[in-house]
């Protein structure tokens, strides 16, 4: 039987792929965001306004509530706490409370920053959050609102995500390395990049198998470890824009050290996230970073209709 979900933060990157899933799926997805995409279905809802959260997920009869909204520009957020508060600890507050009034799930996505990332072996679910931004403080934050609210819930913790949509690293880096002749990323800095469609997959196939009982926090991000340098170097790669690539460009990608970027915030140095739990509990295979990676850059060079940065 199928199952009504509604989608917050439908326009971002994990909400876009999960519009592709629901094409030709037999349950009804809404598909909600502060802002309009064009070409996109999308209903307006302001999560931060909890009459209307309550409104939008009672009048859908709502069965399972995905939320795809977060404020994610960690930088900023250290001058912005209020608004990172809002998004991350308070609208998330106002879905958990939404669930619980219509006995519907709600899928939350978190992020590796709610741990201080100073460990030298992958993070399992058990270990302590220690944030050291606001963005991770107030993640952290909104995953505690979910687990006081009553209702049902799964936490996701993911990292590194990027998509053919939106601002990501590799859109980022796919401009840089055809543009210019040499840039500077950090190699001091490790994890696992995570494809927004491999996230997506899990969380509908959680749906679709009816695994939603399976209550708790787990962490996903694909398989292997790389740091940011080496992240770039393999889109570099991959898009013709090195040594003995197609382009006739060659970008020459150096390692540097974090310092040479200042910042306010403190990122994570280590932040590669255990995903036993996750494998075990739902039976997933997890992809490599690498190969999902390739099918991303496939997908954009392919197709013309992808949001810009």
């Amino acid at each position: 039987m199928g199952k009504n979900i509604l989608v917050t933060g439908a326009n971002g990157q994990l909400g876009m792929e999960l519009r592709g899933l629901a094409e030709n799926s037999a349950h009804r997805f809404v598909f909600t965001d502060i802002n309009e995409s064009e070409g996109h279905e999308t209903e307006r809802l302001d999560i931060t306004d909890a009459e209307a959260v309550m409104r939008a997920v009672s009048s859908h009869g709502t069965d399972v509530i995905v939320n795809c909204a977060a404020y994610t520009d960690v930088d900023r957020a250290e001058d912005d706490r209020e608004k990172a508060d809002l998004l991350n600890r308070a609208a998330t507050a106002n879905l958990a409370a939404a669930a619980c009034a219509a006995g519907a799930v709600l899928i939350h996505v978190s992020t590796d920053y709610v741990f201080n990332g100073r460990a030298c072996v992958p993070y399992t679910e058990d270990c302590v959050p220690d944030p050291v931004s606001v963005y991770g403080s107030t993640k952290l934050a909104g995953e505690e609102a979910v687990r006081a609210s009553g209702c049902r819930y799964l936490i996701f913790r993911t990292a590194w995500l990027y998509s053919p949509y939106g601002k990501n690293f590799v859109k980022t880096m796919l401009r840089l390395t055809s543009e210019k002749d040499r840039i500077n990323v950090v190699f001091d800095q490790a994890g696992s990049p995570t494809s927004a469609a491999d996230l997506a997959a899990l969380i509908y196939g959680v749906i679709d198998r009816d695994m939603l009982d399976r209550q708790g926090v787990y962490h996903y991000s694909d398989e292997g470890v790389c740091s940011w340098y080496d992240f770039a170097l393999a889109i570099r790669d991959l898009s013709g824009n090195g040594p003995g690539g197609g382009t006739g460009h060659v970008c020459t990608v150096s390692p540097c050290h974090s310092g040479e970027f200042p910042s306010r915030v403190e990122r994570p140095h280590y932040s590669v996230l255990d995903k036993s739990l996750v494998k075990r509990t739902f039976g997933v295979e997890v992809p490599h970073w690498l190969d999902s990676l390739k099918v991303c850059l496939a997908r954009i060079q392919g197709c013309t209709d992808m949001r810009q940065d």
